[in-house]
């Protein structure tokens, strides 16, 4: 083992751990967006607030969910955090639905 692979070593593991975090980040915002359009789908159906977290949280579990409504329209916006390397990003999805499940 030379001392060039002894210092570049380092950099190919902070690399790696970079791109599979990267892939796991980008697999939660898929989960966000899906469960984001789930919870809309659900309160504009008529379900309760915690219904609807209940639903994104069998996608996403611990995933914070805000929700807006306008009487016409309910907006469900869902934020989470990915584990690992890039722990220090919010990811969120939004997703609205028209009120009377239309």
């Amino acid at each position: 083992m030379t001392a060039e692979f002894a210092v570049a070593l380092p950099a190919i593991a902070l690399v790696l751990a970079a791109a599979l975090a990267s892939v796991h980040a980008v697999g939660l915002q898929v989960r966000l967006a899906d469960a984001a359009a789930d919870a809309a789908r659900a309160l504009g159906r008529g379900e309760t607030v915690d219904a609807a977290a209940g639903i994104a949280g069998r996608h996403v579990g611990g995933a914070g969910l805000t929700v807006l409504d306008d009487g016409e329209f309910v907006c469900a916006t869902l934020t989470a955090r990915p584990t690992g390397v890039l722990a220090a990003i919010e990811l969120r999805a939004a997703s609205c639905a028209m009120r009377g499940g239309l």
